[in-house]
């Protein structure tokens, strides 16, 4: 029986959904105002696990997520960089979709574009105008009135209250109250525009996720899931204007994924620690960077390091190896996998699965490894009894190569050293007719 984390109500519950046998899931996807980076790695691993666990347990998934392509930091960017916002936008979608692949992510059932729904975002606003949660501030747009829904702050736990007394300074004092958001901008000259019943303009961020939900999943659905950077004011205010407009509750359980740091520090562009997927794609394979992502709960905060990385490596490696050498018996281990089953349906405990799977692979006794292993992978997403090529870093190939040709010219004694010094990084060389094999110890 799967239990999750739901950030509304900050318990662990039991996972009903509302149709028997069928989950509809939401995730927000990324704003493509630039490539992606770890804090979009940590997310659609996350969430990708989330869906194959949904999966494994028998449930039929629809799997929708987003992509915001017209927004402000999108409009900026593409200013600044003097590039016309649709090539800009396709460009970073692109890498996005790439990079996702590449850690293993299964692509969306259905991925809804921001301007393809501007028609159904119209439409909500014009439901929020006609039941008087919309106002208009002229030549600025059309803005949401928090005061008028009464449970404003019940999924990050803040009333309005404290946010009139902890307002910061507005930019803009014609709002009503300080968290008051846009529904729709009025354009501005070079920027995108579509017509509506307020003026030309284009919608505000958060009302897109709000229709394109309700469009492909009608509501209410079973999850909305994001980073925990979102709870606040994205899903809060994604809750307030579509349980305002439709006039019934919006989703069911909200879950969320811990924060991104590197070094121990929190990832900011402005730190200088700003990380690309594709900065760690250089050094890591994307099932190395997957194996990180899952040796730590989704909902703690997780630290890309080198040390971390290089660690992941090697025990992905050591698994592989390990795995490789196992026959198969054609059976199942039933015991390791209802504890793998335990460890995945309290809140993803991916850590303990992982933990499961090493004690499986270790266990002399154990029968059926491989098909045990088969299912638990379909979780994992790791390709563990995939055929491939382990990864050996320049150096260590290098030391091979020399032990090799010492090996050749019979030089046994540096053949010698070399193979310990080889040990040492935690390499075992095996010499065959073509020269020789490298694996990890």
């Amino acid at each position: 029986m799967l239990k999750l984390y739901n950030t509304l109500t900050r318990k662990k519950e039991v996972f009903k959904p509302i149709k028997e046998g069928e989950v509809g899931m939401y995730v927000c996807g990324p704003t493509v105002n630039g490539v992606p980076h770890l804090g979009h790695a940590r997310q659609q691993i996350t969430f990708d696990l989330l869906r194959r666990v949904l999966i494994y347990l028998g449930y039929r998934v629809k799997f929708v997520s987003n992509i915001t392509d017209v927004d402000d930091k999108i409009i900026n960017k593409a200013k600044e960089l003097g590039k016309n916002i649709k090539e800009f936008t396709e460009e970073n979608l692109k890498s996005h979709l790439e990079d996702y692949s590449k850690l293993n992510v299964i692509k969306p059932d259905v991925q809804p574009r921001a301007t393809q729904y501007i028609k159904q975002m119209i439409n909500v606003i014009k439901l929020l105008e006609d039941k008087n949660y919309a106002y208009i501030i002229p030549e600025d747009g059309v803005y949401y009135d928090i005061s008028k829904f009464k449970n404003y702050g019940k999924l990050s736990h803040q009333n309005i209250a404290d946010l009139k007394a902890g307002a910061r300074i507005e930019k803009n004092n014609l709002k009503r109250n300080s968290e008051d958001f846009a529904l729709w901008k009025f354009s501005k000259p070079g920027e995108p525009e579509w017509p509506s019943p307020w003026g030309n303009g284009r919608p505000g961020w958060h009302i897109e996720c709000s229709a394109m939900s309700k469009e492909s999943l009608g509501i209410p659905f079973d999850i909305h899931g994001g980073g925990q950077d979102l709870i606040f004011p994205h899903h809060e205010d994604e809750i307030a204007q579509s349980e305002a407009a439709f006039g019934k509750k919006f989703v069911n359980y909200w879950v969320h994924n811990g924060l991104v740091n590197v070094d121990n520090v929190k990832m900011s562009k402005s730190l200088g620690n700003f990380k690309t997927i594709k900065d760690l794609l250089k050094d890591y394979s994307g099932y190395v960077i997957r194996y990180f992502v899952l040796s730590t709960q989704y909902r703690m905060p997780i630290d890309f390091s080198k040390n971390a990385l290089d660690g992941a490596r090697n025990s992905y490696e050591k698994l592989k190896n390990i795995i490789k050498e196992i026959k198969d018996d054609g059976k199942i281990n039933e015991k390791y996998l209802k504890e793998f089953e335990k460890a995945i349906n309290d809140d993803l405990n991916m850590p303990k699965a992982l933990a499961v799977l090493w004690t499986l692979i270790r266990d002399e006794k154990a029968e059926g490894k491989i098909e045990t292993i088969k299912k638990m992978d379909s979780v994992f997403g790791l390709d563990l009894l995939k055929k491939d090529k382990i990864e050996v870093p320049s150096e260590i190939r290098k030391l091979a190569e020399e032990r090799d040709k010492a090996r050749q010219e019979k030089n046994w004694k540096k053949s010698d050293e070399l193979r310990e010094k080889l040990k040492k990084h935690g390499w075992q060389i095996n010499d065959n007719p073509n020269g020789f094999e490298l694996r990890k110890n």
